[in-house]
């Protein structure tokens, strides 16, 4: 089904590969690179999807954003489907997120103490009504290079995607992580099943060089941490 202009349009794809309505069903982390170029793009060429296009932009660099961004507007234009409005559109998108990453080195966040983990994620999780489970991505300094929410709900082993967590913390460069996740009923007991989520990912970590420096319980007004109680 294609467009009156010889292209697939996002619009007529199947549901499962709409990347703008992925996007706002399932949040914008859910996405693949490929699938937010596509969304820039709009469309691709005759014969291949957006996405397809923008899979064979991201493999010519081998999927490195760095690398992409530092691209030229012809180097992109050689691409069957990129004009220079969509070469212009990656462009600028490449340039927001070189000068977001500047602007984030510059307030990163030390992790010094469990105490300051308790700051950072109160506020996002503290009085939540359900549990949440966090992980914050650090360097090699303590900073808080990134932090994501990787499951909601009851805290088990199997709510918990161990590859998801290392392949994050692999993108970011990270070198250590720290857990974090919220008890809405108040407690600041450790669980068994608390206690088997951070074995797996501690073990899990070492393999990777990937050092688990704490789990953090959070309440509304008070966590307990791993570390300091001598359970990690």
């Amino acid at each position: 089904m294609e467009d009156t202009h010889g292209n697939f349009s996002i619009k007529y794809w199947a549901e499962d590969d709409q990347p703008r309505e992925k996007l706002m069903l399932k949040g914008k982390a859910a996405l693949s690179d490929a699938e937010l170029i596509a969304i820039l793009i709009g469309s691709g060429s005759r014969n291949e999807s957006a996405v397809q296009l923008s899979k064979r932009i991201l493999a010519s660099v081998d999927n490195n954003l760095n690398a992409l961004g530092k691209q030229s507007l012809q180097q992109l234009m050689n691409f069957k489907g990129i004009g220079e409005a969509k070469a212009i559109s990656i462009a600028a998108a490449m340039e927001l997120g070189r000068r977001r990453r500047d602007e984030d080195a510059l307030s990163l966040k030390q992790i010094t103490s469990s105490r300051a983990v308790f700051e950072i994620m109160q506020p996002i999780i503290g009085e939540l009504p359900h549990e949440e489970f966090w992980i914050i991505y650090l360097n090699n300094s303590n900073k808080v290079i990134y932090k994501t929410q990787l499951s909601k709900g009851g805290l088990t082993g199997t709510m918990v995607d161990v590859r998801i967590a290392y392949k994050t913390a692999l993108e970011h460069n990270a070198v250590a992580i720290i857990l974090v996740h919220n008890h809405p009923s108040g407690t600041l007991n450790a669980s068994e099943a608390d206690k088997q989520v951070t074995r797996q990912l501690k073990t899990a970590g070492q393999s990777l060089d990937i050092q688990v420096l704490d789990h953090v319980i959070v309440t509304e007004r008070d966590y307990f941490s791993f570390a300091d109680g001598g359970i990690l």
